[in-house]
């Protein structure tokens, strides 16, 4: 793995702390509890972290196995990004602030799995929107770039 794919996610959009999101990663979302769901039917995704609100963590996938995060994707001429990178979901919405706690658990995680992929340079921790311009537009404007990189140097 040589390259960290940020993203967000919150499901229904822009609601916080339903535990829909980890029903997703798991296959395991009724999608007949609400009627934006219906579109998810048949969907299978997952990432390899999310974190949510609070800053808590759950692993959905081992860092050195395949996930499904990215979709069609590309990044310095090389398709399916799903083959050489992890994904990191944070919960939220491309222009809903994310939390002190999600900046306080993204940074360490990040400058962990650096030191075990050696690959994933700064020049390699893009947005979702990155690999997959014009159909994907997160972590979006609300998402704090400069801060991130700040901490990481």
């Amino acid at each position: 793995m040589d390259l960290l794919v940020i993203h967000n996610i919150s499901l229904p959009p822009g609601e916080f702390g339903s535990g829909h999101v980890a029903q997703l990663f798991c296959n395991t979302l009724d999608c007949t509890e609400h009627p934006w769901f219906e579109r998810l039917r048949g969907l299978e995704v997952s990432a390899h972290l999310l974190i949510d609100r609070n800053g808590a963590l759950t692993q959905f996938v081992p860092f050195h196995a395949r996930a499904w995060h990215a979709g069609a994707s590309v990044f310095e001429g090389r398709a399916n990004c799903n083959d050489f990178s992890i994904g990191i979901e944070l919960e939220g919405t491309d222009d809903t602030p994310y939390t002190e706690a999600q900046y306080d658990a993204l940074v360490p995680v990040t400058r962990a799995l650096r030191r075990e992929f050696r690959g994933i340079s700064l020049g390699r921790i893009v947005g979702h929107s990155d690999v997959a311009p014009g159909r994907k537009t997160d972590p979006g404007a609300a998402f704090d770039w400069n801060r991130y990189r700040r901490a990481l140097r």
